[in-house]
């Protein structure tokens, strides 16, 4: 396949080739990873998979100006920083964002069978260009692009500003999709864009609100993908509203709207709280060590373990995962409990006969309490009235969406930012999106970075001050954008 540039007229190629690679994602082939995965699954008693989230935002912070600095990634920051908190750890950082690249080719050659599932937010992957590090960027494409290893490695997509999908418009959460998808593809190239098969949301993030959520799994599918990752505690089970019984096996979750609209992808549920220590730690090895093979639907399949962590926040994964992540591949290769990507998995269960439809059910959390009360089809207006009662009457109920925490709401406490970054969607929307501007042009795509940054959900988790400011700036200069370029 001819190749995308990676950057135009200075940006990172972010649009302008929707349809090449809404074509390669039409045209890729299944499976991606079974037939040379190596593993036999057959023997396989169960198994465990891990991902590594990388995520470093674009701040307004290259120069003491705040309305002038320029845009640079957070990790840039770091090192031009080095008295400020904890930025003396910038070079380990960096080498975290790296290091996969040096360790799944050392441990092939021993003759093991890594794996690691790793989501990078296009702000990440533009600031270590920017940054000049480009020996990350190509240990990277070593392993993702090379046929002696690209088996071991899963790339999963995600919102290109790590968009929280609750409190973004989902008409530009599917522009952060089309952007990361364009953005890989330009670094990576199309054919491996073609395997990204799962999806990885921001901060875990589903939406719950009934509109919200089919349209956010519907945006997914149209974006070609298959498979999703969800938290355990922001999806229940429809027909009695608690928590999945059966974490270790693949679900069906299923969104339906006020119009009577079902859409539904397969879940992958990921167990616990977020905790670096459980993957620096490699805990999923040893619950799924403790697990033999279930019966779903006629057949027999191993229940898979899933993980996911910040890949460098913290030290323990700095400085105890690499150990640990070596230790475990070389025990658990080529044994009946073995380190697997979610797409060979789900690949193998098809080929076995295992069918989506066998897959037991899920919804957003907090819907049974809508669905007793309120019938698909009677539409939006007798839905919001509905949700308003049950606001009323329970003070738990709530359409926030669920996450990796319960305890961090994305809207509350947030409304000095939300209320900017709402404006510069509807600006956008306005002067962008309904004229059908162009996305092959300069200004198309400078708008459309200033908007994906300005949505980055770094500027709310991190609270009120510099990271709010940071925030509200970049959503300055967005609107500025769009008033005197269009």
């Amino acid at each position: 396949m001819s190749e995308i540039p990676e950057y135009v007229d200075g940006l990172p190629n972010i649009a302008g080739e929707e349809e090449r690679v809404a074509q390669a994602i039409r045209n890729r082939k299944s499976p991606a990873f079974l037939n040379e995965c190596g593993i036999d699954f057959a023997s396989v008693r169960s198994a465990f998979a891990m991902a590594l989230h990388m995520h470093q935002p674009l701040v307004p912070a290259g120069g003491g100006d705040l309305p002038t600095a320029a845009i640079i990634g957070n990790l840039q920051f770091m090192y031009e920083n080095q008295h400020i908190g904890d930025n003396h750890n910038a070079d380990g950082f960096a080498w975290c964002y790296k290091r996969l690249g040096e360790f799944i080719p050392q441990l092939i050659h021993e003759g093991k069978q890594p794996r690691a599932m790793l989501e990078y937010s296009g702000e990440l992957l533009h600031g270590l260009r920017q940054l000049g590090r480009h020996d990350i960027i190509d240990a990277l494409k070593n392993i993702t692009c090379n046929p002696e290893y690209r088996r071991a490695v899963e790339w999963l997509g995600c919102p290109w500003g790590h968009a929280v999908a609750p409190s973004t418009p989902m008409q530009d959460y599917k522009l952060h999709l089309r952007a990361w998808q364009q953005h890989f593809a330009s670094i990576f190239g199309l054919e491996a864009l073609q395997r990204v098969r799962g999806f990885s949301p921001s901060e875990m993030a589903l939406p719950n609100h009934p509109d919200v959520a089919y349209e956010y799994v519907k945006t997914l599918r149209e974006c070609g993908y298959e498979w999703l990752l969800v938290q355990e505690h922001s999806v229940e089970q429809p027909d009695n509203g608690w928590g999945p019984e059966r974490k270790h096996v693949p679900h069906r979750l299923i969104c339906r709207n006020a119009k009577g609209d079902t859409v539904d992808i397969v879940a992958i549920i990921k167990t616990q709280g977020s905790d670096t220590k459980i993957v620096a730690q490699m805990q999923p090895y040893y619950e799924a060590q403790t697990l033999g093979r279930w019966e779903l639907s006629r057949h027999t399949l191993p229940p898979l373990v899933t993980q996911i962590a910040d890949g460098e926040n913290g030290g323990v994964m700095m400085n105890e995962f690499p150990a640990k992540y070596f230790e475990v591949v070389r025990q658990c290769s080529h044994s009946d409990v073995p380190v697997v990507n979610v797409t060979e998995y789900l690949e193998y269960l098809w080929a076995a006969g295992i069918k989506a439809s066998d897959l037991p059910e899920l919804q957003p959390v907090m819907q049974k309490m809508i669905w007793d009360t309120f019938t698909p089809g009677d539409g939006p207006e007798k839905l919001e009235k509905t949700i308003a009662e049950l606001k009323k009457e329970r003070h738990t109920f709530h359409m926030e969406g669920g996450s990796w925490t319960n305890n961090i709401s994305w809207v509350r406490g947030y409304e000095e930012l939300l209320g900017p970054m709402e404006k510069v969607s509807a600006l956008f929307s306005e002067k962008v999106l309904e004229p059908a501007m162009p996305t092959n042009e300069y200004r198309y795509r400078n708008a459309l970075f200033h908007l994906m940054t300005s949505q980055t959900s770094c500027y709310r988790y991190w609270g009120q001050g510099m990271w709010t400011d940071y925030g509200r700036e970049i959503c300055r200069r967005a609107e500025e954008i769009l008033k005197h370029d269009y």
